[in-house]
């Protein structure tokens, strides 16, 4: 097998492609022939053990796969050679032939491609939790989504659009703008990069003056950092903000706004989730493919790249340039 190892703590160029002798399922496990590997932004953080799970080195980053099933380990029920399944791994991803734990493996349709199945759950999952679980989006409400052109981004969209919201995607250059409408947002707004105070009153200013009077029912932040403030002034009586992610760096907002608003300010951790309420999450998995099957999200992949050159998709991806999802791709096992 081969395997995109992290070597060392750091950025993509310490990565190793490196050749390996085939794992051996153990018991309870399958051994999965991968075929595609998403790209999250904690592959990012992961390699240069900024991630709050550190795995022993040396460790291939990619926690999200797709492939199909060569080999079952000793107790394996309910799986045969050959099955498609996707499954989130947290790391190995980035490797030609992973063993798994048969119960985190999920059986996925054949009319769904490799590269698809590879960008399904993590970023679905998390933005579904968040709408649905965490939110309670109702249809007529105002949804406003900063990072919207990324992973997270793009399915909170689609999700938000699915669930009859009224969607206003914030990105930061008017090609990310574009790609927003092009999913479905209702609206877009600009905002600049590292807002000084004026520029945070300006963005705050812009949201109100698209989502009226009342404000943004549900806030999805995916950025954090200095645009979280001006979102928040904008929020609506009783809205929700959802506190997903911090590329921009961690926030400090005001919380007499909190008060001021009558608003909620929701954590969104939807790994702890899978763990902690699997009944629910297996409900929202059931729900996501239906709405695959109607068309009604689809991964918006922009960029593939083989096992060889994962390096320079995670090094895409740190760059915070990224439309929709990337994927690594593996050559046949």
């Amino acid at each position: 097998m081969q395997a995109l190892l992290s070597v060392a703590a750091g950025g993509p160029e310490t990565l190793e492609l490196t050749t390996l002798p085939d794992p051996t399922p153990g018991r309870g496990e399958i051994l999965v022939g991968v075929k595609a590997s998403g790209v999250n932004f904690p592959d990012t953080l992961m390699i240069r053990d900024l991630y709050q799970i550190k795995p022993p080195r040396p460790f291939a980053p990619g926690g999200e796969i797709a492939g199909e099933v060569l080999t079952l380990g000793e107790g394996v029920e309910g799986f045969e050679v050959g099955d498609r399944v996707l499954a989130l791994t947290g790391h190995g991803g980035f490797a030609t032939h992973l063993a798994i734990k048969a119960r985190d493996a999920i059986k996925f349709p054949d009319t769904m491609p490799f590269d698809e199945a590879a960008c399904f759950i993590f970023t679905y999952g998390t933005s579904y939790h968040a709408l649905k679980d965490r939110a309670a989006l109702q249809p007529g409400e105002t949804l406003l989504v900063l990072g919207a052109a990324g992973g997270v981004g793009s399915a909170a969209i689609e999700l938000g659009k699915a669930m009859g919201a009224r969607v206003i995607a914030a990105v930061s250059t008017p090609d990310k703008a574009e790609f927003c409408r092009s999913i479905g947002a209702d609206e877009t707004i600009l905002y600049p990069k590292g807002p000084d105070k004026d520029a945070q009153k300006a963005f705050s200013k812009d949201i109100k003056a698209l989502a009226g009077a009342e404000g943004v029912d549900v806030i999805y932040d995916a950025v954090g950092g200095a645009y979280a403030e001006p979102a928040l002034r904008s929020i609506a009586w009783k809205g929700r903000y959802l506190v997903v992610g911090f590329p921009a760096g961690i926030p400090s907002v005001p919380l007499n706004l909190a008060l001021l608003k009558g608003c909620q300010i929701v954590g969104v951790f939807w790994g702890a989730s899978v763990f902690r309420e699997p009944d629910a999450h297996a409900e929202n998995l059931s729900e996501l493919f239906g709405l695959y099957a109607e068309d009604k999200v689809k991964p918006r992949i922009t960029a593939r790249f083989p096992l060889s050159e994962g390096a320079a998709a995670i090094e895409l991806l740190s760059q915070r340039s990224v439309l929709g999802k990337v994927v690594v791709t593996l050559d046949e096992p």
